[in-house]
């Protein structure tokens, strides 16, 4: 297996830490390039800023599998400047405006920070109490003299920490998965061509999974994600049973989502696997949301997608929380199923 330890951690840190929001990856992209630029034997950086590597294996029909992970994080744009370092944006991705009154952000390539500013309780009035904050009453501060160019990009200023079995960062979606297929390409098994894509512009629409996917046309692909968990204590004391995801529960595999209906045979040999090699997992439970599988199942003339994903709660906020066993084992399922793929897997349906 893969090793798992302060390196990979170190590593996730890094990727957590840095600012690549849709449309802007760069600070990822430099990160990915210096981690796998001795293991790859081809690294391409793609129009749209896809890093699209492959490592070949060895031998005779050699499946040519395609691992995807997207490198970009939900954020804001700057949009209009109001003078005395005071800046109108839109969010870009999906965002609870709930969560922005009273953040602290970074702007730009030189992380200036700054604040999400909106009126103080002492100053409203009438049903402000309690009616939703609008996002155009909202402006990011930057202090007197604080300078952004229109187009920059802002990110949450939340520094990665593990406590205790958890990590907690921004941007675990989908720094998690990015960190994973690092790994994955470094310790790659010698039965199949591996080609890795770590894409862009994931959170507004699937956007360079769908290029990667054109480029490498694969046999089959696997999107490595991280997936909300909805598995807090219900306020009343009852059971829970309306989780999709939970945590302690290893990887999740996905059977069906906002976007896909995963391939069944690529979800039996996951979780047979799992079963084979006692590496705990769970079934991602159908509904909303969807990852980059969406796109790269109808690219070309249709290409087998699974998705699985290392769950965390607290999703497109300022702060997300995963657990490190769960990250682990992801990794290792992946692992043992690279190592076990064959062209008889896609033989039958």
């Amino acid at each position: 297996m893969p090793p798992f330890g302060n390196p990979q951690l170190t590593l996730l840190e890094r990727l957590c830490n840095a600012l690549a929001v849709s449309g802007d990856e760069g600070e990822v992209r430099k990160i990915v390039m210096e981690e796998i630029e001795p293991h790859a034997d081809e690294i391409k950086v793609d129009a749209l800023g896809n890093v699209l590597a492959i490592r070949r294996g060895r031998g005779k029909k050699r499946v040519r599998i395609m691992l995807d992970a997207h490198m970009d994080e939900v954020g804001f744009m700057i949009v209009a400047d109001d003078g005395e370092g005071v800046y109108r944006f839109e969010t870009v991705g999906s965002i609870d405006v709930r969560h922005l009154v009273g953040k602290q952000v970074v702007v730009g390539k030189d992380h200036t920070p700054g604040v999400i500013g909106g009126k103080p309780v002492h100053l409203m009035e009438g049903d402000e109490y309690t009616r939703k904050v609008p996002l155009d009453s909202l402006r990011i501060d930057l202090g007197l003299g604080g300078k952004a160019k229109i187009g920059d990009r802002a990110g949450f200023f939340t520094k990665f920490r593990r406590v205790g079995q958890s990590i907690m960062s921004k941007a675990i979606d989908d720094r998690i998965g990015v960190a994973t297929l690092i790994e994955l390409i470094k310790h790659a098994p010698p039965n199949l061509d591996l080609c890795g894509a770590f894409t862009v512009q994931e959170e507004i629409g699937l956007r360079g999974a769908k290029v990667a996917a054109q480029y490498f046309d694969p046999d089959m692909a696997i999107a490595i994600d991280s997936t909300p968990a909805n598995d807090l204590p219900m306020h009343d004391g009852s059971e829970n049973t309306s989780y999709n995801t939970k945590l302690d529960s290893g990887p999740a595999i996905y059977i069906a989502d906002g976007t896909t209906l995963h391939d069944q045979r690529l979800v039996r040999f996951l979780s047979a696997v799992g079963d084979a090699e006692n590496i705990p997992y769970q079934f991602r439970q159908p509904g909303g949301g969807g990852t980059d599988s969406g796109a790269i199942q109808r690219a070309l003339a249709g290409i087998p997608t699974v998705s699985i994903s290392v769950p965390h709660r607290y999703t497109h906020s300022p702060i997300s929380l995963a657990r490190m066993d769960d990250w682990k084992n992801t990794l290792h399922l992946l692992h043992a199923a690279l190592k076990k793929i064959t062209p008889a897997l896609l033989a039958t349906r």
